[in-house]
């Protein structure tokens, strides 16, 4: 029905421009909304190309994002295997948050590696929704684990909101959409 409606419009404007002007002068006009068409196009491929080259020198600056599978599996894992009530209880039990151990490295490569992905996602660079179908309940639960820790040190470094923070609060909207449903 729609496109009846738009062919008949179109039609019925082809007519009356045809009555109004003649035939060299509409096939100008013609022409130059086909350029402005190309035109058009051409922009919005050059913006598209332009963010597409963001994304991949990001991702090649940011090394948290080329660690392997393995890598990352052993971070997750020692994540996990954490147990503490709250910050205090975390220093008291592993040492302060930016030791060189096991468990302080583990945290800093999860929270780096989130880093990166919040600020594509902040960017608009990488869709949400992809990063909640992947990540979504493993990356919230690690991070509620992990706020104590991440809280008293945004605070000691006085930031206000961090990327990994924003990823946070974008996940927590879709987990709620999710179980809406």
């Amino acid at each position: 029905m729609g496109c009846l409606i738009f062919y008949t419009w179109c039609t019925h404007l082809i007519v009356l421009v045809s009555k109004v002007v003649d035939a060299q002068t509409f096939s100008i006009i013609l022409a130059s909304a086909g350029v402005l068409a190309a035109a058009t196009y051409y922009i919005l491929q050059i913006r598209h190309q332009t963010r597409m080259r963001q994304t991949d020198l990001f991702v090649r600056l940011a090394p948290w994002l080329n660690i392997s599978s393995t890598e990352m599996q052993q971070t997750l894992v020692r994540i996990m295997n954490l147990e503490f009530k709250d910050y205090d209880d975390f220093v008291k039990k592993y040492g302060p948050p930016m030791a060189e151990k096991p468990e302080q490295m583990a945290i800093v490569t999860f929270g780096n590696y989130f880093e990166a992905i919040g600020s594509l996602m902040r960017r608009k660079l990488l869709d949400p929704n992809l990063v909640w179908d992947y990540w979504g309940e493993t990356f919230i639960t690690l991070y509620e684990k992990l706020k104590p820790v991440f809280r008293h040190y945004f605070k000691e470094e006085g930031l206000e909101e961090s990327a990994g923070t924003y990823l946070y609060n974008e996940l927590k909207k879709r987990q709620g959409l999710a179980r809406a449903r």
